[in-house]
């Protein structure tokens, strides 16, 4: 099994698409700024090149550990230490029948899904609770990562 460095690059680069949608002032970006004290002019006082630039690594990261998330076979990589060329021919036999099963744009939005649901949700609303966020910020960041996390699945899952 190997990386599929297109398909990471590509969600990578769909987390920025969900947000440059989802943060948007018609979307959700009026409701976010208000929640954490945003204002335009601070906003434009940060440096872009390094938000992004890092976003971007970190999108990258993230994505990279999709695969984990989305792609069953990975579970099966891991049963013999992650190195196939020392596996027994029984690995090989599995994975010649195996290959490509869930391995669908669909499937990979549904375990995307349930991982923004199960892993980004509660990260989010623990942090908030103790940052003494609003629910409102809660649904808005956690709903943001539960689209990517679903838009990253399918990407990283169904592009083989």
């Amino acid at each position: 099994m190997e990386m599929n460095y297109l398909a990471i690059l590509a969600a990578a680069l769909s987390s920025f698409v969900v947000g440059f949608i989802w943060y948007n002032p018609k979307v959700f970006g009026t409701i976010w700024m208000n929640e954490i004290g945003m204002t335009d002019e601070k906003a434009k006082q940060g440096n872009m090149l390094k938000i992004f630039g890092l976003t971007f690594i970190f999108a990258f990261i993230f994505a990279f550990m999709m695969q984990v998330l989305t792609i069953h076979q990975f579970g099966a990589l891991g049963m013999i230490g992650g190195d196939n060329t020392k596996a027994l021919p029984s690995y090989n036999a599995f994975m010649t029948d195996y290959a490509d099963a869930f391995r669908t744009f669909k499937h990979g939005a549904f375990h995307g899904l349930i991982s923004g649901l199960f892993l980004a949700l509660p990260i989010v609303a623990t942090n908030a609770l103790f940052e003494q966020k609003s629910w409102k910020y809660v649904f808005v960041t956690a709903g943001y990562w539960v689209v990517v996390m679903t838009v990253m699945g399918a990407i990283i899952c169904g592009w083989k």
